[in-house]
């Protein structure tokens, strides 16, 4: 196998083979869990901005509808106005009007980006779905952003403020009732970008591997995992060979593509899968990319290493091995 790799992330160095295929002379001990080879990288994430919306909904149902209206095409910052998921449903005990509740994590750039992204997806995704109610996640932040004080004139003058459990709430009439939402939302420094990627002998064990990721992720507070149920098979490297394209497939990780180009697939490795993860904190990405790791080793996953372009992208470094040492 080739020795000149390409970066996870599209960087090309010369290095060693994958420490899959390390030999006693290299002095280097591969790290297995549950027969899986951790290897030894690290994931590469950046500062983003953070805005968390505590919707209600009249039940489960129109909760879950405007979950996925909300956090529809809310996937990668290269394209999107922000990256959005669910943190976590919330018991009634934690709503604020006693309802079916859910906790949003909205992520971008800047927060002035943001600010907008989540004002015009409350508007077109949230403001528009039966019964739904917006509040704001981080009263405490300092950093405030106008929400309601715009979506307001949706009521033409009809609209009337509130307070709630010391929120300033704007209600809005519209045909089912009226629609509660935030006046303002606080926005407050996050991470983002922290990650995974697995090779599987299969694209169902692949698949199941990620699944299992994506679930543990969803139990770590203050994380998301953006892309379509948690999982990205698009992986990208900065830059393209088409100079209008920021980013371009990762071929280091196509299966397609090996003979033709730098692999970083470990041999007998049929599909790759990553998971990102975005995080109020750094240690709560560090604790979902290690409930991940954790999640997705075992039968049928050769090796789980990360994205990453060679420490040049993002200041913070999630080196795998370290995560799953003992503190």
């Amino acid at each position: 196998m080739n020795g000149t790799r390409r970066h996870s992330r599209g960087s090309v160095f010369s290095r060693p083979p994958s420490p899959l295929f390390l030999s006693p002379c290299w002095g280097i001990s591969p790290v297995q869990l549950e027969g899986t080879t951790i290897v030894d990288t690290f994931a590469e994430a950046f500062r983003l901005r953070c805005a968390r919306l505590i919707v209600t909904a009249h039940d489960a149902h129109w909760l879950r509808a405007a979950c996925e209206a909300a956090s529809g095409y809310g996937t990668s910052v290269i394209g999107c106005d922000a990256e959005v998921g669910v943190e976590r449903f919330l018991d009634p005990s934690e709503s604020p009007d006693g309802r079916a509740a859910v906790s949003l994590l909205a992520f971008g750039f800047a927060a002035e980006s943001l600010a907008k992204a989540v004002a015009n997806r409350t508007a077109q995704c949230l403001l528009t779905c039966p019964t739904a109610n917006v509040f704001d996640g981080l009263p405490a932040a300092e950093d405030r952003a106008p929400l309601g004080k715009h979506v307001r004139f949706f009521g033409d003058g009809f609209e009337k403020t509130k307070r709630l459990d010391q929120q300033r709430i704007w209600r809005v009439p519209v045909m089912d009732g009226e629609f509660l939402v935030a006046e303002t939302v606080g926005i407050v420094k996050a991470v983002g970008g922290g990650n995974i990627i697995l090779q599987g002998t299969s694209l169902d064990r692949a698949l199941d591997a990620a699944r299992r990721a994506v679930d543990a992720v969803a139990a770590v507070p203050g994380t998301i995992t953006p892309f379509p149920g948690g999982v990205v098979r698009s992986g990208s490297k900065v830059g393209s060979r088409y100079a209008a394209l920021r980013a371009s497939t990762n071929d280091a990780f196509c299966p397609s593509l090996v003979g033709r180009t730098a692999t970083e697939l470990v041999e007998g490795a049929v599909a790759a899968l990553e998971i990102v993860i975005d995080g109020l904190d750094e240690d709560s990405v560090a604790d979902g990319m290690r409930a991940a790791i954790r999640a997705a080793a075992g039968k049928g996953i050769l090796a789980i290493g990360a994205g990453n372009y060679g420490g040049k992208l993002g200041k913070f470094h999630f080196h795998l091995r370290q995560l799953l040492s003992p503190s």
